[in-house]
């Protein structure tokens, strides 16, 4: 009697025979080639998403597939467990977030292994742990000796209705996101990291990471912005100092016409103070400040800015330069001010025809044709240089290193190098979060937490209540100290560290999660470091994977390990979808994995999911892809299932294919090309919706042939190449649907785990297309022959005969009446 496919028995069955065999424990056994799979682990929201259905289904491919090559493959998962939704919970649903994230990891993790992941949960890390986060406060104190860490003022989002400090994703159109009060700039004493000294390596190195997407190096380079070119000091032209610039294009110096600032310069309010324009320039900075700074430098964003009354003296011709501040200009580039050259910048130039500024050309292209006046900039390197002075005559770049010469020897300025990259602040005024490990002591100063003292455990003692600052200021058992140079009374510091931290070595604490004398071993990383296969999203191409590399090399020179790249490759993947949107609860578009898998079960989720689209584009939602998904399974279930139970001859120990038909042949044929199709998407082209298309014609033809008997001769040989096709179908679907395959893969007679069977190999014999010889007939006698591939069609056949010159001597000037094909044996042609 035929058996059905019931997925919930069989994955909850394979899931403990998985976790009681400890199927996915790794050992570092060094006969074996390592493979170190990882993707991004979550932050415990309370639920897995299909977001996270989708790349953990792509890394657990890629894990078990390794695993059955002969890797021994590290495979570990973990929780990035501090951050902001922790304390919304705390205040809006009243428990600890201590508690709320616990609650969360225990569920996620159930989910988790509802999906037959082959996580090695023995290594599993939850950042928010104190033996975890103690070696947060390790790192920043030996950084903090090293110079790479320090504290300055800088600019925070402000609340004042809730006198809190807001995360820029709490800032909803410049207003509060709990109280709608509007937000302010405030400054405050915030820690930093130098990300800055390791500049030119990171983006160097950017070079070497061959295995990363185009798209995620362009991001980083762009991020960290290297430009080459001079700073230039304008005199202030009423009063003692300089306004500093940096350009990349001094050759247009001639050309400026007035000068920009960045409403957040320091120098502004001095600028301004006691001239007529001070309030309103005060307003303007204020408004600036609520921007989003990305939007502030888009070229098609409206230019606004003021004339602040002061002046700048130009630096080769001492002309009077008018200094306005605009919203396009930023203090996170170059010196966050600029010399405006309207001829020869867009920007500028929109600015200058705003607020009727004069716009000079200097540059002329080669054919002398650029018009005056200007309708839009000539932003070309190329022509020669007009009206400047002695470098007139001279070509872009043959000016530009002229007059940083000329600058240099003057004392003006100073051919240096400039990066958008900006120290990465870390300090936030959040309650969950790693407790920055420093004490402030009125006699001593600034101090380090002693390392002995570490960890600066959080206390769970505290009340989040949502206003205020953080609640860690209000605990005084947290709060009240001793000072371990004067032994006096001194204060902690009450930030903690942004969450990026924690994520920024991660990797390297699952090699060692146990580990209690430091926060890596070194030879353990040695071993498996670095990560082979990385995979995530690409919302994390700049900030996380940055960070990561930053933290790799500053813990290399800290003498931990020797490893200064993170991720030898990179997989990114795309967003799922459902009718055109990102799937999110406000869009009410939400698909429930648990709901999923329990209906259908966790092979058909993750087929899925790994068929529907590339794992680099995203995932359109399809309830009728999910429910074809489940019919293959379905499907190859029951074929397995009747081929086991009827009766089987003994294989034969040698099979003639010379002497197979060509059903046979056709069998063996695309069982080994399957094998070569899924194996080299696995191995690099990751395309898994064509793999899965390959097992689908796979087991088309299986079905196909399985429905006619074979002929009597040809019983013994068409059992053994029909079990060895079955066989390796369940093989290679084992990574995608792995409950199935070790299900099937038991019915067929195996009595341990498909993980511990090899990977099939294709024979190359066996991959090239048949090729048959093709006989031409003209009413029935023999005139011609031809070779074409066995499996040709009747088109192809038919136009392949009428082109043979033999054959056109004997139908020139006769009419055709019919041509009869038989494909694979002959084409008769009737006169």
């Amino acid at each position: 009697m035929e058996t059905k496919y019931q997925p919930k028995e069989i994955e909850s069955r394979w899931q403990a025979y998985w976790e009681d065999h400890h199927t996915f424990r790794v050992t570092e056994d060094p006969a074996l080639p390592k493979f170190y799979c990882l993707e991004m682990f979550p932050y415990p929201s309370g639920r897995i998403h299909m977001g996270h259905v989708r790349v953990y289904a792509i890394g657990d491919v890629i894990a078990r597939f390794k695993k059955m090559r002969g890797y021994r493959v590290l495979h570990p998962m973990g929780w990035d467990a501090f951050g902001l939704p922790a304390e919304n919970a705390a205040i809006d649903k009243k428990v600890h977030p201590a508690k709320w994230t616990a609650q969360n990891i225990t569920y996620m993790r159930q989910q988790l292994k509802k999906m037959g992941l082959s996580y090695d949960w023995r290594r599993e890390i939850a950042t928010c742990h104190p033996d975890y986060y103690r070696w947060n406060q390790w790192f920043f104190i030996k950084m903090l000796e090293k110079g790479l860490a320090y504290r300055k003022e800088a600019s925070v989002n402000w609340c004042p209705e809730c006198a809190t400090v807001l995360a820029n994703e709490q800032v909803i159109d410049e207003c509060c996101w709990r109280c709608d009060s509007r937000v302010t700039q405030k400054n405050l004493a915030q820690w930093f990291f130098r990300i800055t000294a390791y500049a030119d390596e990171l983006l160097s190195e950017c070079d070497r990471l061959t295995g990363w997407p185009p798209r995620v190096l362009s991001m980083q380079n762009n991020w960290i912005g290297k430009s080459m070119g001079v700073e230039i000091s304008f005199p202030l032209s009423d009063r003692p100092g300089n306004l500093s610039i940096f350009t990349t294009r001094p050759d247009t110096l001639y050309g400026v016409t007035f000068m920009s600032i960045a409403p957040e310069h320091p120098i502004l309010p001095s600028l301004i103070s006691g001239r007529p324009q001070a309030s309103e320039i005060l307003a303007f900075i204020e408004t600036v400040k609520k921007q989003d700074k990305t939007v502030r430098t888009l070229l098609h964003q409206e230019k606004k800015g003021l004339f602040t009354g002061a002046y700048a003296l130009h630096p080769l011709t001492h002309e009077r330069i008018p200094i306005w501040t605009a919203n396009f200009v930023l203090m996170e580039y170059g010196t966050g001010a600029v010399m405006a050259v309207p001829a020869h910048d867009q920007r500028d130039f929109e600015f200058a025809k705003t607020y009727g500024l004069p716009i000079r050309l200097v540059i002329q292209n080669p054919a002398g044709t650029v018009p005056e006046p200007l309708t839009e900039a000539y932003t070309e390197e190329e022509g020669s240089l007009i009206e400047s002075g002695p470098f007139s005559g001279l070509s872009p770049k043959s000016a530009q290193e002229a007059i940083i010469r000329f600058l240099e020897a003057e004392g003006a300025g100073k051919g240096t190098v400039h990066y958008r990259l900006r120290d990465w602040g870390i300090s936030r005024q959040r309650y969950w979060g790693t407790p920055i490990p420093i004490l402030y002591c009125k006699q001593c100063g600034t101090l380090p937490v002693p390392e002995h003292d570490l960890p600066v455990v959080l206390p769970e003692d505290v009340t989040i209540k949502g206003k205020g600052g953080s609640p860690l200021a209000e605990n005084p058992s947290f709060l009240n100290a001793t000072c371990p140079k004067c032994h006096g009374t001194a204060r902690r510091e009450t930030d903690t560290m942004d969450t990026f931290v924690d994520s920024s070595w991660y990797f390297l604490r699952y090699i060692s999660p146990h580990g209690t004398d430091a926060a890596v071993d070194s030879k353990a990383v040695s071993t498996w470091m670095p990560v082979d296969r990385y995979i995530g999203g690409i919302e994390h191409a700049v900030l996380h994977l940055l960070y990561a590399r930053f933290f790799t090399k500053v813990i290399r020179d800290l003498g931990l390990t020797e490893i200064g790249e993170p991720f030898l490759n990179l997989l990114t993947q795309g967003m799922v979808i459902k009718g055109g949107a990102k799937m999110s609860k406000s869009k009410g578009n939400i698909v429930d994995p648990d709901l999923l898998i329990e209906t259908y079960g966790a092979d058909t989720a993750r087929l899925f999911s790994l068929f529907a689209a590339p794992p680099e584009k995203d995932l359109e939602w399809s309830d009728e892809g999910v429910q074809g998904m489940f019919r293959f399974l379905t499907k190859v279930y029951r074929i397995t299932d009747e081929f086991c139970r009827a009766p089987r001859p003994a294989a034969p120990k040698t099979i003639d294919f010379s002497q197979a038909s060509s059903r046979v042949k056709a069998l063996k044929r695309i069982t080994h090309r399957t094998i070569k199709k899924v194996t080299e998407e696995l191995e690099a082209g990751f395309q898994f919706n064509t793999a899965i298309a390959s097992l689908m014609e796979l087991y088309n033809a299986l079905s196909a042939d399985h429905r006619i008997p074979p002929e009597p001769e040809e019983i013994d040989t068409h059992a053994a190449v029909t079990t060895e096709a079955l066989d390796h179908l369940i093989l290679l679907l084992s990574p995608f649907a792995p409950h199935l395959s070790e299900e099937l893969w038991r019915m067929m007679g195996r009595a341990s785990s498909i993980l511990e069977a090899p990977w099939p190999s294709h024979d190359p014999l066996w991959i090239e297309e048949e090729v048959v010889d093709v006989v031409i007939q003209i009413n029935g006698k023999l005139r011609g022959r031809f070779s074409a591939p066995a499996r040709s069609d009747e088109a192809f056949l038919r136009e392949k005969a009428l082109l043979d010159p033999k054959i056109q001597t004997w139908t020139e000037g006769r009419t055709i009446k019919k041509i009869v094909v038989v494909k694979g044996r002959l084409v008769n042609i009737v006169l």
